[in-house]
């Protein structure tokens, strides 16, 4: 007879348990007893385990993304003597229950493309393919990926396919967002780091917060402009921008000084800047009439610090806004974890504005 199943949190006393099914339920990408000790004490997960009379039937981790409404099923296992019995489709649901709770408005996760059960189970729990990932396993095969919304279901997306490009420094998250930008207006361009680097030093500001500085967002628009396109600049300050986060009196008038020439330079080749602030709505009609946006955040929220970031606007709705961040966090496990982003509007109107002068800017791309 089948015993009765039931589901709660994980404990530390069930590492040894949880290591003999990780051993039982995969060949390959397993994950260590080091790892799963490492999930059962971390805060920014859901961790649930299956158990009957004689021990765990199986556990699901979910991973919970920092700053975002997102969330990724990391793993889940079912233990031999337990599959048949509806096991996995409880738990999925109880996993998404609790990761609802938390303000997640998605679970995305990815599976071996010829795993069909698991497939099998994704789609009748409503999760819909939206990409693959090749060579995403030890094995080197394929991943499908995965997403379903755990809230409520979207009315009005407005979205562009955009590819993910990770930027190669610390520095150049500019760069690397505006050629996700320019790449899905024009799919000939392909994101490389000798584009990402000549970028760079068309639009440093020279020197930033620490080390090298980032990148002026009429530089952006000047370099996106050399290379064919056509952009607006919004800027919600008239002053040189950035001069705040350094303290030299040498830092400050070089970087002074660079504003100014990029603020020649944009009039000269007639590139609008505009000294508002950018809006939501505005962002919306953007991608609605086919150009792409990339916006200024403060990465606060995400990663605890204090640093302006660029990404790259992929889609927008009436719960959220999605961008493609160049950088992976340290909780992100793969480039996927990068990619349309899922972030509350409330939440981004807070991230877009940098600093104590609130500094809010964008650029919105289009082509010629």
């Amino acid at each position: 007879m089948n015993q009765v199943i039931t589901l709660r949190p994980v404990d530390i006393d069930d590492l040894e348990e949880l290591n003999k099914l990780e051993q039982q339920c995969y060949n390959s990408d397993r994950l260590s007893k080091r790892r799963l000790k490492h999930w059962i004490k971390a805060t920014n997960r859901i961790f649930l385990v299956a158990e009957d009379n004689d021990g765990l039937t199986g556990y699901g981790l979910i991973l919970l993304h920092q700053g975002t409404r997102l969330a990724r099923l990391y793993s889940i296992a079912i233990a031999d003597r337990a599959r048949g019995q509806g096991v996995a489709k409880n738990l999925l649901h109880q996993l998404e229950v609790d990761t609802a709770s938390t303000g997640r408005l998605f679970m995305r996760l990815e599976v071996a493309k010829d795993n069909h059960p698991a497939i099998k189970l994704y789609q009748a729990s409503g999760y819909q393919a939206f990409g693959t990932y090749s060579d995403y396993y030890e094995d080197h095969q394929d991943a499908v990926r995965m997403q379903k919304r755990i809230r409520y279901i979207p009315e009005n997306l407005l979205a562009r396919p955009v590819p993910w490009f990770q930027q190669t420094t610390d520095f150049t998250c500019g760069p690397a967002s505006l050629l996700m930008a320019m790449a899905s207006l024009h799919p000939d361009t392909l994101p490389c780091q000798a584009d990402e680097l000549e970028i760079w030093r068309e639009a440093t500001t020279i020197f930033m917060t620490s080390g090298h500085g980032g990148c002026h967002p009429i530089g952006l628009a000047l370099a996106a402009g050399h290379r064919g396109f056509k952009s607006t600049v919004y800027i919600n300050k008239r002053t040189p921008l950035f001069v705040e986060s350094v303290r030299s009196p040498h830092k400050k008038s070089v970087m002074a000084l660079v504003d100014s020439q990029f603020r020649e330079k944009a009039k000269a080749d007639g590139i609008k800047v505009k000294h508002q602030e950018i809006t939501q709505e505005q962002i919306a009609t953007s991608l609605y009439h086919g150009a792409a946006v990339i916006i200024l955040i403060s990465t606060y929220r995400m990663d605890g610090k204090k640093a302006p970031h660029w990404v790259t606007v992929t889609g927008i709705d009436d719960k959220c806004l999605y961008v493609n961040d160049p950088d992976p966090t340290e909780g992100a496990q793969t480039g996927l974890d990068c990619q349309h982003i899922p972030i509350a509007r409330g939440d981004f109107e807070k991230m877009s504005a940098f600093g104590s002068e609130r500094l809010r800017t964008a650029v919105i791309i289009e082509p010629r």
